[in-house]
C-alpha cells in the first residue's frame, strides 16, 4: 500500500488530497476562494496569501479525514507547474518540508499532467487514446501512448478556452467564473440567434484559436441598446454551441490524420473544468459514440484539485521516475512532445 500526500495551488483553488495506490481518495479537501469574484478574475498576490492561511486549515483536517497522521504518508508532491508562481511556491514548498520532516520523497508534478490522468480515477482507458485538456489556462490536444508519455497534437493559439468563457461571461455581466454561468443561460438560448467566427476552419493544423470570438461578441453587446435577459440567454447559446462546433471539429480532424498514421484510437477522453460542461458532453457523445468510448473524470474532479496531482505522483512512482527536492516551480512548464 502506497499513501500520497497532494497539494494543489495552482491557481485559486486550494486543495490538499491523501490518495491510496493511486485510486482511492482517502481524504480531499479544496477550498475555493470566491473573493476573486468581485475582480472580475483571478488577483495572484491575493491568491497565494491565501493560499498560505488556508494550507494550515485544510492540511491537518485532511489528514484528521483520513484518520492517519504525516508518518503514514509514503510519498509528497505538489503542483509544481504551469500556474500563478506563487501559489506555486507556497504549496511547494510547504510539500517537501513535510517530506523533508519525516525522510520521504518528494515529486514536481506538472498540473498538466495531473488532468491528463484524471480520468483514470473512474475509468479505464486503452492506449493510445485521445485527451482534449479544457481549462481556464490551456486548451490542447494530447494523444497518450501511456501515462507519463504524452504527444502534443495541438494547442490554442491565443486565449484558452475556459478564459474565453470568463471573457464573455463579464462582457454580458455575468459573475467569475463565468463557464458555469453561460452554460445556465445558454439552457433557455437560441443557439443560431448570433453568426459567431470559426477560426481556423480552413487550416489543416489541430491548433486553436478563440480570440476572434470574443471580439465578435463584444462587438455585438456594444451594438446592444439594452442587455436584457433574452439577449444574455441567445448570445450564450451561440457562444457555447460555436465553442463546441470548434472542437468536435478539430477532433475529427485529429482523428483523421492519426488514421492516417496508422494509430488506432478507441477512446476519447475530456478533461480540465470545462469537462463538467453538460451540452459539451451531450454534444460530443452525438458525434463520437457510435465509434469511440467517450471517457470524463468525475466531475467533483474536473477543475483544479489534489487528488489528480497525487495520482499524477503515484504514476511516475510506478514507472520508477526519480523524485526531485530541488525541482524549482516554473509557471510555464510544459509536457514535453513525445518523439513516438
Amino acid at each position: 500500500m502506497t499513501l500520497v500526500f497532494s497539494i494543489e495551488t495552482s491557481c485559486d483553488e486550494t486543495s490538499v488530497a491523501i490518495v491510496e495506490n493511486g485510486g482511492q481518495i482517502l481524504s480531499q479537501i479544496t477550498f475555493n476562494q470566491a473573493e476573486h469574484n468581485r475582480f472580475g478574475g483571478v488577483v495572484p498576490e491575493i491568491a497565494s496569501r491565501a493560499h498560505l492561511q488556508i494550507l494550515q486549515k485544510i492540511i491537518p483536517l485532511c489528514f484528521n479525514k483520513a484518520n492517519l497522521n504525516i508518518k503514514n504518508i509514503d510519498l509528497f508532491c505538489a503542483t509544481c507547474g504551469p500556474g500563478l508562481v506563487g501559489g506555486l511556491l507556497v504549496g511547494s514548498t510547504i510539500a517537501k518540508t513535510m517530506a523533508i520532516g519525516i525522510n520521504k520523497p518528494f515529486y514536481p508534478i506538472n498540473h498538466l499532467e495531473g488532468h491528463l490522468v484524471s480520468p483514470l480515477f473512474n475509468n479505464e482507458l486503452k492506449f493510445p487514446n485521445l485527451i482534449l485538456l479544457l481549462t481556464g489556462g490551456h486548451t490542447q490536444i494530447y494523444l497518450t501512448h501511456k501515462p507519463n508519455k504524452y504527444e502534443l497534437l495541438g494547442e490554442t493559439v491565443d486565449d484558452a478556452i475556459g478564459e474565453s468563457f470568463d471573457k464573455v461571461a463579464k462582457l454580458i455581466g455575468l459573475n467569475f467564473p463565468g463557464g458555469p454561468e453561460i452554460e445556465k443561460l445558454a439552457k433557455n438560448g437560441n443557439p443560431n440567434s448570433y453568426k459567431l467566427p470559426h477560426p481556423f476552419i480552413k487550416k489543416k493544423n489541430i491548433n486553436f484559436s478563440f480570440s476572434g470570438i470574443k471580439t465578435a461578441v463584444s462587438l455585438i453587446v456594444s451594438k446592444q441598446n439594452k442587455i436584457n435577459l433574452k439577449f444574455k440567454e441567445d448570445i450564450s447559446a451561440s457562444f457555447q454551441n460555436k465553442i463546441i462546433e470548434i472542437l468536435i471539429k478539430k477532433t475529427e480532424l485529429a482523428l483523421s490524420i492519426l488514421k492516417n498514421d496508422k494509430i488506432d484510437i478507441y477512446d476519447i477522453a475530456i478533461v480540465g473544468g470545462v469537462a463538467a460542461n453538460m451540452e459539451l458532453r451531450k454534444s460530443f457523445s452525438k458525434i463520437f459514440n457510435k465509434k469511440y468510448n467517450m471517457i470524463y473524470p468525475l466531475k467533483k474532479l474536473c477543475g483544479d484539485n489534489a487528488a489528480m496531482i497525487a495520482l499524477a505522483c503515484h504514476k511516475k512512482f510506478e514507472e520508477k521516475i526519480e523524485p526531485n527536492y530541488f525541482f524549482k516551480p516554473n509557471p510555464r512548464l510544459t509536457i514535453m512532445k513525445s518523439k513516438f
